[in-house]
């Protein structure tokens, strides 16, 4: 399993300097933009601690969406990630594999983390917390990663497509709708998002065990992980 993952196009910035421009003026200009990053830095606010949950699973708060529940006696997976991230989407079928293979073992919850370089990746978040407020977070889970390739790195808004998603699953149309409108339903998504940069996620897919990050390269990894934390 590749360590593949889809970046958080915010980090990212790109500076031009001119092409004519003389040495005296550019070391001016050096020394400028030096003394502008040390200031910044002297006087950036500390990353924010994630505030108390109320859960008792680590790494999750008490509106996490728990897809595999085993208690709080047995290690918890979270994974933060983006619907519309291909890295997500490729690694969808092996998280269902690991899943079938440790359920009853361990907990599996699942974080937004939309990155905001992905045009519709929101618009999906939104539409699966909608479900959730049906009591159908997993069906719009599925329904999103297995139909990723149909509407991903598309710019136009593919909202009209989810909202035909949450028909075929049955929902109550009238309150889908409210709720993807309703502020509310997307502070709930940014309110993942928020923490996981607060715990220095930078892409998606990111896993946590019992609160810790893991570094993946490869699908052992992860059933070393579990099969240890399982065995303590």
């Amino acid at each position: 399993m590749a360590r593949a993952i889809c970046a958080d196009g915010r980090r990212t910035r790109i500076m031009k300097t001119p092409a004519k421009v003389t040495i005296l003026v550019l070391a001016g200009l050096i020394a400028v933009v030096i003394g502008a990053i040390l200031i910044a830095v002297m006087n950036r606010p500390a990353a924010p601690e994630p505030e108390p949950s109320g859960s008792a699973l680590p790494g999750t708060r008490t509106n996490t969406h728990i897809l595999d529940e085993a208690g709080p006696d047995a290690p918890t997976l979270v994974e933060f990630l983006d619907f519309e991230c291909e890295a997500c989407g490729g690694l969808y079928p092996v998280i269902e594999q690991v899943r079938e293979q440790y359920r009853g073992d361990i907990n599996y919850a699942i974080r937004y983390f939309p990155i905001p370089s992905h045009a519709n990746s929101m618009n999906a978040a939104l539409a699966v917390e909608a479900a959730a407020q049906q009591g159908k977070v997993e069906d719009m889970y599925h329904r999103m990663f297995e139909t990723q390739a149909e509407w991903g790195e598309r710019q136009s808004s593919e909202a009209p497509r989810f909202r035909t998603f949450a028909e075929e699953l049955g929902l109550d149309m009238t309150a889908f709708d409210a709720a993807v409108a309703d502020p509310e339903t997307r502070a709930r998504v940014e309110l993942d998002y928020n923490e996981g940069i607060a715990w220095d996620v930078r892409g998606t897919p990111t896993f946590f065990l019992d609160g810790e990050v893991l570094e993946l390269t490869q699908l052992s990894d992860l059933t070393d992980a579990l099969d240890e934390a399982i065995s303590d």
